[in-house]
Order: C-alpha cells, then structure tokens, then sequence
C-alpha cells in the first residue's frame, strides 16, 4: 500500500505540473508555428557561408525562430551545413533553437520564475559567443573536413523529416502570410509536429520530476550539491549541472520540470541554468552527433559544449548574484502542484479549444500523411 501511495503521489504531481505549463506549451508552440510559416529553411546554407559576427547573429535568430526539439535543431544544424553553411554557424543555430525560443521562456517563466527565462536567454547567447571562440581556437580543417565528409553520408538520427521540412508561406506582407488560408494550414502543421518532436521529452521529464520530488528528500538533493557551503555550491553548481543532464536522456522543454526539482532541491542558480543548457549534450544526442559527423567529432562538440555551458553557467551565477536577481526561496511549482477551478484551467480550456481547430485543419489538409514522414525521411540510412 505504502508503495501504491508513493507512485500515485508522484504522479499526481506529474500531471498537476503538466496542467499548470499547458497553457504556456500551446501558446509557445503556437507563436513558435506561426514563426516558422513565414521564415523560410532555404536559404539558410547561404546566409551562414562564415563564423564571422554576423553570420552567427544570423545563425542565433533563425535558430530562435525554430523548433525547440533537440533532435529537430540537430538535424537541422546537419542539413543546413551540407547544405553550405559554416559549421560553427551550424552550431550556433542549433543553440539558439533550444535555448532562445518562445516556448521554453514561456515554460521557465510559469514553473520557475522570470529569473530563470532571463538567465536562458542571457546564457543562450553566451554559449555561441563560447563555443565559437573555442571552435575558432581548436577546429582544425582537417576535422571539418572530415565532419562533413560524414555528414554526406546521409546516416539518419532522429526528426530528420521535421527537420527537412519547409511549409513556409512566401509573398506578401507578414500579417497577410499568416492569416491567409495557407497561412493558418502551414502553423497548424507546424504546431502539431513540434508537439510530436517533443511529447515523449516532455512525457519523460514530467515523470521524472514528479518521481525525484515525491521519492528523493531534499537532504539528499542539499548533500549533493553542497546546499549548506554556499561558496562552493556556486562553483559546483554549473560544473555538475550539464552532467546531470547528460545522463537524464531528458532534453528539450522537457527538461525544464527536473530543473524546478533541482532547484527545489538546493543546486545553484548558476547550475540550475547550465543544466537547462544542457540538452544539446544528452547521451541519445551525442549518439546523433556520432552518426552524423563521426566519433572524432562528437567529443570535440560535446567537450566543447561542455565547457561552453559550464562557462554560461557561471557567468549567469555572477551577474545574477550581483544584481541581486537570485530568487530567495526555493519554491518552484511542484510541490503544491495540483488541478484546481483557478487562472491555469481557464487559460488551458482556453488554449486547447485553439489546438482543436490547429488539429482539425492539420488532419483536413494532409498533415497526418506528413506526420508519418517526420521519422523516416527518403534516402536517408540507419546505422
């Protein structure tokens, strides 16, 4: 019975979490679908030629006006650098598509606090400026070459038709784009395959967090990450954070609830923000890596992000400190989450009688068709 109880409280917490961010999932994913139905992916290979300052802001904001799926922006960053682009510009878009997008600010907000969306957003914008300098320092040609001679190869990872698909509407200005007839269908396809990219990340992540805050006291979590020696928590904190998310297999927004029990648990703020960094490193995405560019590679981006992270981490830690904008308490949104008649299930009644008519005009316009290519893409092989 004892153990019947335990798994019902940790789950009840896994849904009361899922229903207080639904609201903010269907608006980030909406906004997220209306962005990508008027920016084009066909001309990123030639907008990214170089790693020069302007060519990786370019990178940033086409990467920040995609989809958050870690295995959608990896595939993406492997398409559009065959395609072309700079490898390091490839990279800096595949940070900013998992660190700098609406959704997920929208997320850290309502669990976590607006804190936490700034750090995201501060940090996002560090890791490229990091990773460049270290790809500038230590990239050679040679390993380039050899990435992209692997990359030729076609070897599928995961998300690869997601992430070849271009439904973006052209002509027009952008208030006619989206609110024409093609326009409504491109974001209702949009937005149903980037919930299909991520339900499982997000599935996985709510049960997880709900396990770890039910199961797991706090003494352990404070233990860990030296809650009670605040100096050393700072430098521990985003340092052991990417490693925590590296072997949590959780990434994209799914992430963000384990990041709420970390918290609540006594990592550092800095930490707590690498960890959110982290998804571009979890173990099934340096699988991908491996795949697309070869083992040489994969260690040289997953160290390489690594410390890209670790540094964010820090830096956020500072100046976060500094201002004084490091929340006091330790009170994320799970503990006390739960279903209840308040603003949360208006918003998401609201919310989800939007994504019925999104549905319903992504099945009348062949979106199921294209839903079953999202996986398994023509030409491309297994390995």
């Amino acid at each position: 019975m004892a153990g019947l109880h335990a798994l019902r409280h940790a789950l009840e917490l896994s849904f009361g979490m899922f229903w207080q961010i639904l609201w903010a999932l269907v608006l980030g994913f909406g906004l997220s679908g209306a962005v990508e139905a008027v920016v084009s992916k066909e001309e990123m290979g030639r907008l990214l030629p170089d790693d020069r300052p302007r060519s990786l802001l370019k990178a940033a904001g086409l990467g920040a006006a995609s989809s958050s799926c870690s295995y959608a922006a990896v595939a993406l960053a492997r398409s559009i650098f065959r395609k072309g682009a700079d490898f390091t510009a490839a990279m800096a878009f595949e940070i900013a598509s998992t660190n700098l997008v609406i959704e997920l600010g929208i997320v850290l907000v309502v669990l976590m606090g607006w804190p936490f969306t700034a750090a995201e957003f501060l940090g996002g914008p560090l890791m490229i400026i990091f990773v460049a300098l270290l790809f500038r320092a230590f990239l050679t040609p040679r390993l380039v070459a050899a990435a992209r001679e692997h990359a030729e190869r076609g070897l599928s990872g995961r998300m690869e038709g997601h992430a070849e698909m271009d439904m973006s509407v052209p002509g027009g200005s952008l208030w006619q784009r989206l609110t024409s007839p093609k326009g409504f269908t491109a974001i209702s396809h949009y937005y149903v395959m980037n919930w299909a990219s991520v339900w499982t990340d997000i599935a996985v992540g709510l049960l997880a967090a709900g396990a770890l805050a039910a199961w797991v006291p706090n003494h352990f979590w404070q233990s860990f990450f030296l809650a009670h020696h605040p100096l050393a928590a700072k430098v521990e904190g985003p340092l052991v954070g990417p490693l925590v998310a590296v072997v949590s297999f959780v990434c994209s927004v799914g992430n963000v609830p384990l990041a709420a029990v970390l918290w609540n648990g006594g990592i550092s703020f800095g930490g707590v923000a690498s960890f959110i960094f982290a998804d571009l490193i979890v173990l099934p995405v340096l699988n991908i890596y491996r795949k697309y560019y070869g083992a040489r590679a994969m260690f040289f981006i997953g160290a390489s992000f690594y410390i890209a992270m670790a540094t964010a981490g820090f830096i956020v830690e500072i100046v976060f400190g500094t201002l004084g904008l490091v929340p006091a308490s330790r009170h994320a949104k799970i503990i006390d989450a739960h279903v209840a008649v308040n603003g949360d299930t208006m918003l998401n009644l609201i919310f989800l009688a939007t994504t019925a008519a999104l549905v319903i005009r992504f099945v009348r316009t062949g979106g199921i068709d294209m839903l079953r290519m999202m996986n398994r893409p023509s030409g491309h092989r297994e390995r």
